[in-house]
């Protein structure tokens, strides 16, 4: 059976949220994407009001991608990792995968953020497996619709489980690791013998991390 060494991504991996960070990127390429702010703010004020649930909010926040050819995202989320993405990871993240990694773990990446840019931490060569929030694609564009469930608490476990059972593998969760900022995750966090907090900043059984 397989060890697994499970790490949630924002705030976890990396230093910021990366859905904004991708907004802020394609903002500074495209400023008349300005023209979204408004609706952000006000998709934050309906969340914070209870008005939306996470899937709404995420699903008003990213239209500003609505549109895109598969192609030309492909591509926005390639330079994104490499300008941006890539230099707001924790060096204590990176360097626990790299652990992980020579001693036998399998490292699976697990987040409620978009896969289709989340996708390119591939790059860390370590990681093992991908796994966020889907959107559909229609005709050939991106569509700002989640595909499925906002991937958070138990529609990790979820999603996971499909694809473990997709790539036949077993799992030794009594001996697997979990890694992640938020109680949201303590779903996952329960599941393995080993859960950690990252930079956490209150007062938890849960043994916590500091990284940098």
């Amino acid at each position: 059976m397989e060890r697994l060494a499970i790490f949630d991504i924002d705030f976890t991996l990396t230093k910021k949220e990366t859905s904004i960070e991708l907004y802020k990127y394609m903002l500074k390429k495209n400023p008349s994407l300005v023209k979204h702010l408004p609706r952000h703010l006000v998709t934050l004020l309906l969340y914070g009001i209870k008005f939306y649930d996470e899937k709404k909010s995420k699903e008003a926040f990213l239209r500003f991608l609505d549109g895109v050819e598969e192609k030309q995202l492909q591509k926005i989320v390639k330079d994104f990792y490499r300008e941006k993405l890539s230099t707001i990871l924790y060096e204590d993240a990176i360097n626990m995968i790299k652990k992980l990694k020579s001693e036998g773990y399998k490292v699976y990446l697990i987040s409620a953020s978009g896969e289709f840019y989340l996708s390119e931490l591939y790059n860390i060569k370590e990681v093992d497996k991908i796994i966020g929030t889907r959107f559909k694609m229609e005709n050939g564009v991106f569509k700002s619709l989640i595909n499925g469930a906002n991937c958070k608490g138990e529609e990790k476990i979820k999603r996971l489980m499909e694809e473990l059972k997709k790539d036949n593998i077993e799992v030794d969760f009594k001996n697997s690791l979990m890694f992640s900022d938020s109680l949201a995750d303590l779903p996952l966090l329960n599941l393995v013998g080993k859960g950690y907090l990252i930079n956490y900043k209150g007062k938890h059984e849960l043994e916590i991390l500091r990284w940098k």
